[in-house]
């Protein structure tokens, strides 16, 4: 299915940009939007230039640890950075939402307009808005959040300068890289990890069985060795635990990573 936008999203350019300190050619653009929010933050300090921008560095590392979308919109629309998850979800083909040379698109006519609006709202009025976009099983989450904008003013008028945080819903419950360091964490067997994996996912032990090849009772073990590792009273338990685990990703997904290529390697390798 082509990816498709309304004028309506496309009137403020949602631009990406590359991460803050990604180059030195991002141009003044770029920099006068990072000065900007710097001034509406109320940062003066001496040391400015310097700390600003390690600053900058810190947060860009500190938002890839965590395992949620999370793409910042700066006035217009533009985006000014996306995190690693951002990045990773956008990319697959079957996403609603989609990173199209520079552009945040929508893969369906419908979904561009009341995307455009929540962010304009978001922008100039301050409002917050949870939505969907996407259909059927490829319907996706999404929050937006303004940060800097003054609720019930306009953001001409405003003293600062509006910013919007568009945060993507998780597809899954329980992420994969939360389990594989559930699983790492508590020292279960690769078998253990695989029955945990689909026990996340929803799937009983009969079905668990079923996909592995093995007996009933084989599965059965193997949960009584998790709980027993692990100190969970069930598997209902079980699955919570892993649930409300912080969305970070570490090192395991350094280690999940596929060597990039193409738009999604420059921002990973900027």
């Amino acid at each position: 299915m082509e990816l498709c936008v309304s004028p309506a999203l496309s009137a403020p350019s949602l631009a990406l940009r590359r991460p803050a300190l990604a180059r030195d050619d991002d141009g003044p653009a770029w920099g006068a939007g990072i000065a900007a929010l710097g001034d509406a933050l109320g940062y003066s300090g001496p040391e400015r230039r310097g700390g600003a921008a390690l600053l900058t560095r810190l947060m860009t590392l500190m938002l890839d640890e965590i395992d949620y979308g999370l793409l910042l919109l700066g006035d217009g629309g533009r985006v000014l950075h996306a995190n690693h998850s951002a990045r990773a979800s956008l990319a697959v083909p079957q996403h609603p939402l989609q990173l199209q040379g520079h552009e945040l698109r929508t893969r369906l006519q419908k979904d561009a307009a009341p995307l455009h609006q929540a962010l304009h709202a978001a922008a100039c009025r301050g409002l917050r808005k949870l939505m969907t976009v996407g259909e059927g099983t490829q319907r996706a989450g999404i929050a937006i959040v303004p940060l800097l904008a003054t609720p019930g003013h306009h953001a001409a008028a405003a003293p600062t300068v509006p910013a919007t945080l568009l945060v993507l819903g998780r597809r899954e419950v329980c992420g994969g890289l939360s389990v594989q360091g559930f699983a790492r964490e508590y020292r279960l067997s690769p078998s253990e990890a695989q029955v945990l994996s689909a026990l996340c996912e929803g799937c009983s032990p009969n079905e668990i069985a079923e996909r592995h090849g093995v007996k009933i009772a084989t599965v059965r073990t193997q949960i009584a060795n998790i709980r027993a590792k692990t100190g969970a009273d069930s598997i209902r338990d079980l699955v919570q635990q892993v649930a409300v685990l912080p969305p970070m990703v570490g090192a395991l997904r350094r280690q999940a990573e596929a060597p990039a290529s193409g738009f999604g390697a420059s921002l990973l390798t900027a």
